[in-house]
């Protein structure tokens, strides 16, 4: 599967809804966004139920503003409408793929009964 790149205008509709949804935050300029990118999109392959997005960091300032970007890259984790994961830095492809195989098992159910008692402590 190719990766998507995101804006302003798609980037509820596909982060939004239910499925898991990585992020990569990165510019052209940047030379480990450019390291990563291959190890993205060879992974991207072998997972056509996730959908591998980007966000150019340049060209969607307001996106990278709203979810105060400060270094890329930064690789971003949704599943079913909530970020589990949000770091900055080039995963090897080994980590991303275990990454992508922790986020799968998780028990979101469980994940947002925790996010409700956090919010309610």
């Amino acid at each position: 599967m190719a990766t998507k790149a995101l804006t302003r205008e798609t980037f509820d509709e596909t982060v939004g809804g239910d499925g898991m949804v990585l992020v990569d935050f990165w510019a052209s300029w940047c030379g480990p966004c450019r390291q990563f990118a291959p190890v993205y999109e060879r992974v991207s392959e072998r997972h056509p139920d996730v959908v591998f997005t980007k966000v150019d960091t340049e060209a969607e300032q307001d996106l990278a503003a709203a979810f105060q970007i400060s270094s890329i890259p930064t690789l971003m984790v949704v599943r079913d409408r909530v970020v589990l994961y949000s770091q900055p830095g080039a995963l090897p492809e080994d980590a991303l793929e275990d990454l992508i195989e922790q986020a799968r098992a998780l028990d979101m159910d469980e994940v947002r009964r925790e996010a409700e008692a956090q919010k309610s402590a």
